[in-house]
């Protein structure tokens, strides 16, 4: 938090305060009674509280403050993104997005564009597009795929590959870990629903 200068202050007879990183995120001024002393006077109504235990009348200090959902939607976009450095020596960007807010929910990604991973993928989309916002996509190489999810924020990606063909199972991939499991065809929506929910 920072105070604000006099200079900055629009007739605020105490204190602005902002909680900042690059840029203001909620403004917080003690007003004093300010306002409502101004009010009083030019309306000539009354506006005092009235406080028994110390048997006298004044007018009550205010606290505005100021927050709204452009500086929240900064403060999670600005928290959420950073750059990682992977084994390989590769990079990535990452939108680590909580998984309640990230827009995509999950991605549906065959393996090949080719050989019924397509219409298997179509089928897990079908299924879950009811209940999570959904992104298909087959151009590229599965790992460029993965990396524009992760830069996206997309929380979860479900390949589906030669294996699923065999025995109905898919892979899910978690965005923040980038690690895998195998799971049926039939888990699939209980599965990222649960993820998501925590």
């Amino acid at each position: 938090m920072s105070s604000s200068g006099s200079s900055e202050r629009s007739r605020i007879p105490d204190s602005a305060w902002d909680s900042n990183g690059f840029k203001e995120i909620e403004g917080i001024h003690s007003r004093t009674d300010f306002d409502l002393s101004a009010h009083q006077k030019f309306s000539g109504k009354k506006i005092q509280y009235f406080d028994t235990e110390l048997n006298e009348g004044y007018v009550p200090y205010v606290v505005e403050t100021s927050i709204g959902l452009d500086r929240t939607f900064l403060a999670v976009l600005s928290h959420a993104y950073h750059e990682e450095k992977l084994e390989d020596g590769s990079e990535r960007v990452v939108l680590s997005i909580p998984a309640k807010l990230a827009p995509i929910k999950v991605a549906v990604l065959p393996l090949i564009k080719k050989d019924g991973l397509p219409e298997k993928a179509r089928e897990i989309m079908d299924t879950l597009m009811y209940d999570h916002r959904c992104f298909y996509e087959e151009k590229d190489t599965i790992g460029r795929r993965y990396r524009r999810m992760d830069a996206l924020g997309t929380p979860f990606c479900i390949t589906i590959d030669h294996q699923t063909l065999q025995d109905n199972t898919v892979t899910i991939r978690d965005r923040d870990t980038m690690m895998q499991e195998r799971i049926t065809m039939d888990e699939v929506s209980s599965v990222v629903t649960g993820k998501i929910r925590g």
